[in-house]
């Protein structure tokens, strides 16, 4: 691993002009520059480049971050990956920390295995070039189907050999370990011991992570010797490099193309992609023939919002791939369905087709899949009204999946219309539908879910857990604002002194703003309600003693993408001052005012949990139940005079005053 101080070098030597300037024409802008947005069809400039702070951000889509983060998002790479990039780019000897024995152990493993299969990539190439069988046979294969050889070339396809055990005899003379040779799955070992090749008389389709290195492989018998073979695919089998759950075929050769169009098409098969890349069609990915996953689909949307999925069935094998698509409207996926005509695959409908027919089809014959699902459903129905109301309750399965609120209201406006339904209703069902889902997801959780720590310091136990009211979903949004406000100071500040204070020998000792933070949350028994925000807090708190520890930068050039993002809005928002002092009061300069600045965020958010135990209590209070039983009244009663109390000495420390 990239060890500590060599990261330091390339995050000092990495200069965002430097780096956005290799992919995007920058223009000065004052004291900024500004160009065309990489990451999305930008058509007026309005992407910023800050020299002073070292960073970028595009104000129409909101991508942006440091040098590192601009290469992971444009090129597609890991933190590590980008690290490296950068570290050749301003020719920096990367160094590596010495690796734990576990580390080194996993870490040579994965190594071996790539090693392996990049081995076993090459030799099957070579068996289809240079042998008389692979020329005869595996590349007349490729060709009969009409591939180009730029095409053969540009996926890396290759041959195996219809003999037993060539290939693993190739693989031990290289060097390889037999372990690891049987770990990637080239060779199949039988229980007598003997093994054969798993691909023999097959030929190869290599699949490639995003930074293009070998994880695995799929072979296909040839179309000659398919009659009585049940499996007509091979793939290499799961193993610590290769997870079939994840990968994608072709996305590798896609990845770019994807976020330039800012879409991508979902096909079956391994020629399907080839087919459509010969046709100029880059943007595109494959399941590999199996069924569609979370991660896969988390992938994709890593580059793209939108997915077109190009089915080659009838209507009811589009019924029946329902669950794959519902999957897609989950993850927030703008989904769009091309179905060929004739049952045509994207293979054999690129044989019958010139390139600029093969585009215009794709560009003209994209429809909303909820559309066209509603359309399908409503022709079986045919005015039947159990079946229309069956129909419904389908729809509204997968309209209650979207998890944006706007899109999701839309498509119930838009299928009420079309079916004919009251829109009041259909909003009610995918209402409830939501919410019995919603209801089955907690129960799933509920036990491995700890309960919040009840305050115990200042702020008197409230039993929230037992009390109707707001969802959590609803209190943590009334804290969000001033949670945000205390872990900005974190980002910006955190490793800054506030005070001395004495410890418990009684000496003094500074005291950073991340403590200060840490121990007054634990004091009260609080915990951030935002994972995000938590995970900051303990972060900074975990790394807080590290020399030259600086929370700025720590955060701003974190390798979660989402963290460092919000670190940057956060670092760079010129509104927090505001947020707490009042329009007649004079903004300080926020590191000459910590001590104050600190308590005073510290307060109002404690103000904030008291507000909303009052109101769960008033609410308990005023249940028909609690007011038939006197020993509960009381109780909450209680409870409500201590948290009242506790309210007045939080406001009289705020320099508010509490309306009674």
């Amino acid at each position: 691993m990239i060890d500590r101080l060599t990261v330091d070098r390339i995050l000092d030597a990495a200069n965002i002009v430097d780096v956005v300037s290799d992919f995007v024409t920058l223009r000065r802008a004052g004291a900024n520059l500004k160009g065309l947005c990489p990451f999305h069809d930008d058509r007026t400039p309005s992407f910023m480049v800050s020299p002073s702070k070292n960073i970028c951000k595009c104000f129409a889509c909101g991508e942006g971050g440091t040098p590192v983060h601009f290469i992971m998002k444009h090129e597609q790479l890991t933190y590590p990956e980008a690290l490296r990039y950068l570290a050749k780019k301003y020719h920096i000897e990367i160094h590596e920390r010495e690796l734990t024995d576990e580390e080194r152990e996993q870490q040579s493993e994965r190594e071996s295995l790539f090693a392996v299969n990049q081995w076993a990539l090459e030799w099957f190439q070579q068996q289809m070039y240079d042998t008389a069988d692979g020329r005869a046979v595996g590349l007349a294969y490729f060709r009969q189907r009409g591939f180009r050889d730029d095409i053969i070339k540009k996926f890396q396809l290759g041959f195996c050999p219809d003999r037993r055990d060539d290939q693993w005899k190739a693989a031990k003379a290289a060097g390889f370990k037999e372990e690891h040779i049987l770990t990637t799955g080239l060779v199949i070992r039988r229980d007598d011991g003997s093994v054969f090749d798993r691909f023999r008389n097959r030929v190869i389709f290599p699949i490639f992570t995003l930074s293009g290195k070998v994880v695995g492989f799929g072979g296909r018998v040839l179309a000659a010797a398919t009659k009585g073979v049940n499996i007509k695919y091979q793939n290499s089998p799961e193993s610590i490099i290769y997870s079939k759950k994840r990968e994608l075929y072709g996305l590798y050769q896609a990845r770019q193309a994807i976020v330039k169009a800012d879409l991508c098409y979902l096909v079956e098969g391994y020629t399907d992609v080839m087919a459509m890349h010969q046709m100029g069609v880059e943007n595109v990915v494959a399941s590999s023939g199996t069924a569609l996953t979370t991660e896969q689909i988390r992938t994709i949307h890593r580059f793209t919002d939108n997915i077109t999925v190009i089915y080659d069935g009838d209507a009811a094998g589009i019924k029946a791939s329902q669950r794959g698509i519902d999957m897609l409207l989950a993850e927030g996926m703008v989904v769009k369905l091309l179905l060929l005509p004739d049952g045509d695959d994207p293979d054999s409908f690129a044989r019958k087709h010139t390139v600029e027919e093969y585009q215009r089809f794709l560009n003209e014959h994209q429809v909303d899949f909820l559309r066209f699902k509603t359309d399908l459903l409503l022709a079986e129905a045919k005015n039947d009204p159990i079946l229309l109301s069956r129909l419904t309750d389908n729809i509204v399965q997968s309209i209650a999946v979207i998890p944006n609120d706007i899109t999701r209201s839309l498509y119930v406006k838009d299928t009420a219309q079309t079916l004919g339904v009251d829109e009041k209703l259909l909003t009610k069902s995918v209402s409830d539908t939501r919410m019995r889902g919603t209801r089955r997801d907690v129960a799933e959780s509920a036990t491995v879910q700890q309960p919040q720590q009840q305050a115990t310091s200042q702020l008197p136990a409230s039993a929230e857990s037992a009390l109707p009211g707001r969802s959590e979903a609803e209190v943590s949004q009334s804290f969000l604002q001033k949670e945000r406000l205390i872990v900005q100071m974190i980002v910006r500040h955190g490793e800054k002194i506030m005070c001395n204070v004495e410890d418990e020998e009684g000496k003094e000792r500074p005291l950073t703003v991340v403590e200060y933070v840490a121990v007054t949350m634990a004091d009260d028994g609080l915990q951030m309600r935002s994972p995000l925000h938590q995970r900051i807090l303990s972060e900074a708190m975990e790394h807080i003693c590290d020399e030259g520890f600086l929370a700025s930068r720590y955060f701003i050039n974190h390798p979660d993408l989402q963290l460092a993002k919000a670190a940057t809005e956060m670092a760079t928002d010129p509104e927090t001052l505001s947020k707490i002092y009042s329009k007649n009061e004079e903004l300080p300069a926020e590191e000459d005012k910590l001590l104050e600045l600190m308590p005073r965020l510290m307060t109002d958010y404690k103000l904030a949990v008291v507000a909303t135990q009052l109101e769960r209590l008033r609410d308990a209070i005023r249940q028909p139940d609690t007011l038939r039983d006197k020993q509960r009244y009381m109780e909450l009663m209680k409870q409500y005079q201590e948290v009242k109390q506790a309210q007045k000495v939080l406001a009289r420390q705020a320099g508010d005053r509490v309306m009674m």
